[in-house]
Order: structure tokens, then sequence, then C-alpha cells
């Protein structure tokens, strides 16, 4: 890893500037509605890496770096993805996340859906305060991307006819299209040359591809304290993700997964399912999936200069595929 950027934190450079991020979704709290007031400080007070922010930010270090700018586009994604959270919590029936009570469980499903679609529109109203169209375009475009990515999941919950093409398409939208809006949005308010506008998206889609594969490779590998959910809580929710497809290509005759999808022993498909992924090589596998994408990640900064923002995303990059939560 890069020493620079290890020494100012993990995210170098703009490392200090993710406070101003934090300020701004602070103030959202700050409503006359007390029970808005309420459930928002519920909601965005879990915190976070803050990755996405950060990428918006160390894209725009490559020319102007204008945080007047800068810092509503990084909250306005920031909330764009705690939004997602909120909807997906309902539409799952989840009750915990990371540990905490999520918004479903503490309030009515009506109101939480309609937080969910409150903290939307905020985060339009940041992003338009970049007075950039096409930065703006950008965020609906990501927005539309992610709602589809989301129906692909859901259309195709609890059916094991898919493929791993399939999962790369459904995660392209769902996780890494933000990702690549967070590096694009950034280097285009910043006025980065076309050539690293593009190596920069390159790099932050490739970053949400590793990132998302890591994500379902600890869901069977991951503390249940730690990550704040049970092991196994996609097969749960019946979504497969790269580990049990690849369990289900290995066996497609009498498969754990698909006994469970069909409702038969569910508990002992269930927990016989997590066992196999875990004792095969089928882990190590999808972890080498995740460390081509980061690879990928890597060469797409090539034609940058060799500084200190370079230094951090390369940092990132890495870390993507070390975190254990």
């Amino acid at each position: 890893m890069s020493t620079p950027a290890k020494a100012a934190g993990l995210y170098g450079p703009v490392q200090a500037d993710i406070e101003r991020v934090e300020e701004t979704l602070r103030s959202l709290k700050r409503v006359e509605f007390p029970a808005l007031a309420r459930m928002l400080d519920h909601v965005l007070g879990a915190g976070g890496k803050r990755i996405r922010p950060a990428l918006a930010l160390l894209a725009g270090k490559f020319d102007r770096y204008d945080l007047d700018l800068l810092v509503p586009l990084a909250a306005s994604i920031e909330l764009l993805h705690s939004a997602t959270l909120v909807h997906d919590d309902v539409i799952d029936g989840a009750a915990t996340r990371r540990g905490r009570a999520t918004a479903n469980a503490l309030f009515a499903n009506a109101a939480t859906v309609m937080v969910g679609d409150y903290m939307f529109a905020h985060a339009a109203e940041l992003v338009a305060r970049t007075g950039n169209i096409a930065v703006i375009r950008l965020f609906a475009q990501t927005l539309m991307s992610m709602a589809t990515g989301e129906l692909r999941q859901d259309m195709s919950a609890y059916s094991y006819s898919q493929s791993t093409l399939d999962y790369f398409s459904r995660i392209g939208g769902k996780t890494a299209s933000l990702f690549t809006t967070a590096a694009r949005g950034g280097a285009m308010i910043a006025g980065v040359r076309d050539e690293w506008v593009e190596a920069l998206a390159s790099y932050g889609e490739n970053l949400g591809m590793a990132f998302q594969v890591v994500d379902d490779i600890l869901d069977f590998t991951g503390d249940e304290a730690e990550m704040g959910k049970p092991v196994g809580s996609d097969l749960m929710q019946g979504t497969l993700t790269l580990p049990s497809l690849l369990l289900i290509e290995r066996y497609p005759v009498n498969n754990p997964v698909k006994r469970f999808f069909a409702g038969r022993q569910r508990a002992e498909s269930l927990r016989r399912s997590i066992e196999m992924i875990r004792e095969s090589d089928i882990l190590e596998e999808s972890y080498r999936v995740a460390g081509d994408f980061r690879d990928r990640a890597l060469a797409a900064l090539a034609p940058l200069p060799d500084n200190e923002p370079r230094d951090a995303l390369m940092d990132i990059a890495d870390w993507v595929m070390e975190r254990r939560s």
C-alpha cells in the first residue's frame, strides 16, 4: 500500500474533509416535524465508512477542488445510498442492520417508506446545489440503474435458474453504479480532463463490483455480531450471490440451495448450503473474482498522475479486499 495515504488515514488528502460531509448529513435531521426528526436521526445516526463520498472528494482532487460544490455532491451520494437501504429493509422485512434496529422495525412500514422517499428528494436537492446539469442527469440515471438492480433481485427471489452473468448485471446496477457515479461525478464537478474522468469512472465501477462480491462472501464467513446480521442472510431472503451460484453450478443435482428455495427441509437445507460453501474452495474462487475486479480498478488508474489522491484510491482498493464487515 502507498505510504502517504495511509499516514493520513484511509482517505488520504480528503480524510479531514469527510467531516464537512458529515455535518451536511447532520443538518438534514434539523427539521421542525418531531416524528420526522426522530426517524432521520435514527437512520442517519448509523454512521458508516463513507467510502462513496470519499471517492467523490478524491476524484475532485485531480483538478479544481471546490468543497462548496463537492461536499453537496458527496452528501447526496451518501444520502441516496442510505435511502436505498431504508427501502431495502422494508422490502426484506429486516429487523436489524449492522446490529441496530432498522427503521421499519421501530416505525410503521408506510412511514418508513415515506422517510426513504424524503431522503431521495433531499439527495436530489443536494445534487442540484452543484448547478451542474450533466451531474444532475447522471444522478437521475444512477437512481434508475439502482432501482433496476433492486427489481432484478426482487423479481428473481427464490429462483435458482440464474447465471453468474445475471448476478454481475444485478450488482452492477444495484451497487457498482453508485460507486461509478461518485467517482465520475466528483471528477465532472472538478472539471477533470475527459480521459481522467473515464479512468476514474472505470475505477469506481470495478471497485463497486469488488466491494459487492466481498460483501456477498462475508455473508457466509463474517462474524454475526460484527456484521450485524445472521450468516446466510442473503439465502434466507431468496437472493443468490456468487458463492451460492457457484455451489449450484458445481452440484446441479440434489443441491441444498435448490431444496431450500423449494421449501424442502428449509432449516437443514440452509445449514447444509452454508456448510458446503464454507468447506469447499468456493469462497477462494469468489475472492479471486473480487480480486480480478480490484485489479481492473487499479489498472484504470494508470492514466492518472502519481500523486496522493491516486495513492489513496489504490489503498481503498486494497482495503475493499481486506475488510471484514
